[in-house]
């Protein structure tokens, strides 16, 4: 019996010597006709699988045993046909993953932003960052430690060494001719993160321990452009170890030369409770030590400068100074 066709198509004549060229024919004007109708209709990756699906189409042999067993096989080829598709859709590794600073939650917690106008706190750290600045891309004499590279440490902990270094780096970050690296370097107890309210992550540890962790992999860019963080990553009960490692050598080299523009702030652990600060500070072109006024003693800051002693460039920055009753907090520099 004759197959049923469709009332617009007239069914194929056979004949014993062109049946299978006709039959094929037919097919194919059939599923242009289809495509044609529809293309503009569909949307632009539809229309690409549709053209796919003519592609398959007129790839069907023009044997009928041949095309028993190759149409089942265009037929699950077709989805995966239009390779480009799926390379477009396909997400792009980036270099360096992307974090949203909440600014306005910084700026209620008194943090430096951008948005939060000319405040007391601002302007104290433009008077911080000015000196930092000027010295950190003099030339630098043979053996110098590069001066783009600034530690801040304290001497006990709670004394505001995390919060300096966040706002130092927003502040500069503000500059028109710098970028900022923001490097989490207190790997036993990490704080910079936390106090951006965000989740731990890989960062500076992962990186030393596993040398098939590159920095792009763990470092954050930040919705504020200019503002880059390296976390501390997973803790390690040989840290001290690995910061004094030719690894980290070599990572603090690249961190500082990498951009000519860049400034990098580590916070550091504290000088009295850890052996990691000292190990850190011997790679650092300028230290800035954080003292809580009428809270650290006069001895512990003097045991905390005596682990500096050798080391250039070391810089006070007096904390949590009220003037007045009632005045809000604000810091004081000096040099060292």
């Amino acid at each position: 019996m004759a197959p049923a066709w469709p009332r617009s198509w007239s069914a194929p004549r056979f004949d014993q010597r062109d049946d299978h060229k006709e039959y094929t024919v037919s097919i194919i004007e059939k599923a242009a006709s289809r495509i044609e109708r529809n293309a503009t209709a569909l949307p632009n990756s539809d229309t690409a699988r549709a053209l796919a699906d003519a592609d398959n189409v007129r790839a069907i042999p023009a044997h009928p045993e041949a095309s028993v067993s190759a149409a089942p096989a265009a037929a699950h080829a077709a989805p995966a046909a239009p390779a480009a598709i799926h390379a477009e859709r396909a997400p792009q590794k980036s270099s360096t993953r992307r974090i949203e600073l909440d600014l306005a939650r910084m700026r209620d917690q008194g943090m430096v932003t951008a948005a939060g106008g000319r405040t007391r706190l601002l302007e104290d750290f433009r008077v911080i960052k000015r000196p930092l600045l000027q010295r950190a891309f003099v030339k630098r004499a043979p053996g110098d430690k590069p001066a783009n590279l600034i530690m801040v440490t304290s001497s006990l902990p709670g004394e505001g060494k995390t919060y300096t270094s966040i706002n130092l780096a927003m502040s500069i970050a503000m500059e028109l001719d710098h970028t900022v690296l923001l490097v989490d370097a207190d790997v036993a107890r990490p704080s910079v993160l936390r106090t951006l309210g965000l989740p731990q992550q890989r960062g500076l540890m992962d990186m030393l321990v596993d040398d098939s962790v590159d920095m792009a992999d763990v470092m954050l860019r930040t919705n504020v452009d200019t503002l880059t963080i390296l976390p501390a990553g997973t803790s390690t009960p040989h840290a001290t170890e690995f910061l004094a490692s030719s690894a980290m050598t070599n990572l603090v080299h690249e961190i500082a030369n990498r951009y000519s523009d860049r400034i990098v702030i580590f916070d550091s652990p504290p000088l009295l409770l850890t052996s990691e600060s000292r190990v850190l500070a011997s790679h650092m072109g300028q230290i800035v030590m954080v003292v809580e006024a009428q809270t650290t003693t006069q001895h512990a800051v003097k045991e905390a400068l005596q682990r500096l002693e050798g080391f250039p460039n070391v810089n006070l920055i007096y904390n949590k100074t009220r003037e007045f009753p009632g005045i809000e907090e604000t810091y004081d520099y000096h040099y060292g």
